[in-house]
């Protein structure tokens, strides 16, 4: 898939802002986890990531396919003082240059809905993961109320374009029908121990290791 990165960053920091600290919270509180490493898998730009190094003493490695996202993310890093706690790493979620039990959080905010063979991808994250290790991916914004409020001002900048209905593209990710069909697929990954969070904020997959 190919993302034009500076429009993508664009957007991430002109309309998508506000979720990131929001989701970084929930993801500590949800999981717990404060140190070790996280990996954050198709990372984009790196703003979840860079939310969440600032509340925690994780290590963040940002993921992603793009050499162009990861230099944005470089930049990023350095810009926000993160240089210690911080690295970028170029690969595919469907083979994680990880070892077995070495990553002690994985996050992900919106590349779900993009993988290739997502049974692949739940296997990998999982192969991954430290015992007691976890994580937290899917897609979401937060509260409801962000969530509304992101795709008024999505559809706003679409109004002239044929980018599509932002709200139906939300509505489909964040559904009924995804639900099931990810539980059918971490099932089929072998993932033992998962909980999947569907409400009107998002859809989230949590797996323990």
């Amino acid at each position: 898939m190919n993302i034009d990165a500076k429009k993508y960053d664009e957007i991430a920091r002109e309309v998508f802002a506000p979720i990131y600290p929001v989701i970084a919270e929930q993801i500590k509180r949800k999981t717990g986890i404060i140190k070790g490493t996280c990996l954050d898998v198709g990372c984009g730009s790196g703003y979840l990531g860079m939310a969440l190094a600032k509340i925690t003493d994780l290590t963040i490695c940002f993921f992603d396919q793009s050499e162009e996202m990861l230099e944005l993310v470089t930049r990023k890093i350095s810009d926000n003082g993160l240089t210690a706690k911080a690295r970028t790493l170029l690969g595919d979620v469907h083979a994680i240059p990880y070892s077995d039990q070495s990553i002690e959080l994985v996050i992900s905010r919106g590349s779900i809905f993009f993988w290739e063979d997502r049974s692949r991808a739940f296997r990998e994250i999982y192969r991954v993961l430290t015992p007691g290790g976890m994580a937290f991916v899917g897609g979401g914004f937060g509260t409801p109320e962000l969530k509304m409020e992101i795709i008024d001002r999505i559809e706003e900048r679409n109004k002239d374009s044929e980018t599509g209905n932002f709200k139906a593209k939300v509505g489909k990710n964040i559904s009924k029908d995804n639900e099931r069909l990810f539980r059918d697929e971490l099932q089929r990954a072998g993932v033992e121990t998962f909980e999947i969070i569907l409400d009107d904020a998002g859809l989230w997959v949590v797996m323990k290791k």
